[in-house]
């Protein structure tokens, strides 16, 4: 084997960047955008130049974007949501001074998806959240 190439995209099975790796087995793709899914699958290729088929799909969606959405009406919840990469666990905290923090929610055992916490309207006055990575 003379080396492998990693190909990605923003779409299942359409990958529209290509990396020659060489002969390493590891490295690291820059330029991805928060909060953006990619999917990624690898060839390995001779030296005279056969490629092999596409490895197995990996899905990769890059940690970092926070969005929050108001909920339908006043009283409704607001939905905050968040991606959760690979090797990480994250804590949703929340405060009222912005001094004293409280984790209200945590992710456990789950990675590389979308996940979602609905936080209750607090009508005693104003919440500020974050997010904790670990």
């Amino acid at each position: 084997m003379a080396g492998y190439n990693v190909y990605y995209g923003s779409a299942s099975g359409s990958y529209t960047n290509v990396i020659n790796v060489g002969n390493t087995t590891n490295t690291v793709v820059g330029g991805l955008v928060e909060g953006q899914t990619y999917y990624f699958a690898v060839t390995a290729y001779t030296f005279d130049g056969v490629e092999s088929d596409f490895s197995n799909e990996f899905i990769y969606i890059v940690p970092g974007r926070v969005t929050l959405t108001k909920g339908a009406t006043p009283s409704s919840p607001m939905q905050i949501r968040f991606p959760v990469a690979s090797g990480h666990w994250y804590e949703l905290q929340q405060s009222t001074d912005l001094v004293s923090w409280s984790t209200i929610w945590q992710t456990t055992g789950i990675s590389n998806v979308w996940v979602e916490f609905d936080a209750p309207v607090n009508s005693s006055g104003p919440v500020f959240y974050r997010v904790v990575l670990h």
